[in-house]
């Protein structure tokens, strides 16, 4: 099974694909990992942007994806172009979407920790977001 973490960041997704198989996890190398949305106001510029994600998703075969969801109020809140983001993903009808709130995320990762510091991963330093949300869906399962 093969998860698509994303941290959606002011107006850009941000993916880590995680497979998991027979309890082992592989990170999955992604021909891209940042996909920002250009013009939120457009809206063939919003499909555009869905198609991108959809056929990413089905290029590398992905069952689940679990977005790190953000708080709608205070000072930490998401932008509008990130919940069009958020929508344009939970509107894929060929892949299962997944939101898990951070207390969710964190209880998770405390009863399933990481293997091994993120730092050993070969990741770059603002996945850790999408792959923490990846690998807390997929212990799970």
């Amino acid at each position: 099974m093969i998860t698509c973490g994303v941290e959606i960041k002011s107006n850009e997704a941000i993916l880590c694909l995680l497979s998991k198989d027979r309890g082992l996890f592989q990170i999955i190398d992604c021909r891209q990992i940042r996909i920002p949305l250009v013009q939120s106001e457009d809206t063939e510029a919003m499909r555009k942007y869905q198609f991108t994600l959809k056929k990413l998703f089905e290029d590398y075969k992905v069952n689940q994806v679990a977005i790190k969801e953000r708080p709608t109020k205070g000072k930490f809140a998401g932008s509008s172009a990130g919940f069009k983001i958020e929508a344009a993903i939970q509107l894929i009808d060929s892949v299962d979407v997944t939101l898990i709130s951070t207390n969710e995320l964190k209880e998770s990762i405390k009863a399933n920790p990481f293997p091994i510091p993120f730092s050993d991963t070969g990741l770059r330093a603002f996945q850790e977001g999408a792959f923490s949300v990846a690998y807390a869906v997929s212990s799970e399962r």
